[in-house]
């Protein structure tokens, strides 16, 4: 197995962390700049990020969350499995009115930036918008695409098969988390 391939493999949504286990702001400032090696639609450039690493900091972010919709009893990590550090992506509407494709690249590229040096992330799209502005004091023309929750895991997650067509992950009772997968041949369409 290459690396890459082990490397996407071992990079999971990850929904509980090692809270006090705290990212260095330069490693967040490194995994960040790498986005800069991204490819760009129209190479416009136009992401930028919110560093959130200060714990008082990350406790106003939290609240504003919504976690695992699957998972319908759980109203999100506890504390002490917080996570340790936020990436806040934002769309700068002065350079591009939409980013095309660049936020996932650079979610993506971000996700396996933590995962290369041990940490994990969940890419959160649910949150209070008005109330993460307002804490943030983000000017007009910024927007919020995504929230990049991280830190060091503090639970497993493992692959699955995916049954019957059901991709709804789940927990057990030992607080592994389960994520079917679909088979790679159902990936290709046709092959020409």
């Amino acid at each position: 197995m290459n690396i890459l391939t082990k490397l996407l493999q071992q990079n999971r949504s990850i929904r509980r962390f090692i809270q006090n286990d705290r990212i260095p702001v330069e490693a967040l400032l490194r995994w960040v700049g790498n986005c800069r090696y991204c490819a760009s639609g129209r190479n416009a450039q136009a992401l930028k990020y919110v560093v959130v690493h200060q714990e008082e900091e990350c406790a106003k972010v939290f609240p504003l969350l919504a976690w695992a919709g699957y998972l319908k009893d759980w109203l999100g990590p506890a504390e002490g499995e917080r996570p340790s550090a936020y990436l806040i992506q934002l769309l700068d509407k002065d350079i591009a009115s939409n980013c095309l494709c660049d936020d996932g690249i650079q979610l993506q590229t971000l996700g396996l930036s933590a995962c290369a040096e041990d940490y994990g992330c969940c890419i959160i799209k649910a949150f209070n918008n008005a109330e993460l502005r307002n804490l943030l004091q983000l000017p007009g023309h910024l927007q919020i695409l995504h929230v990049l929750a991280l830190g060091r895991p503090k639970e497993k997650v493992v692959i699955e098969e995916m049954q019957g067509g059901d991709v709804k992950y789940w927990r057990t009772e030992d607080g592994v988390h389960h994520v079917p997968k679909r088979p790679a041949s159902e990936l290709v369409y046709r092959v020409l």
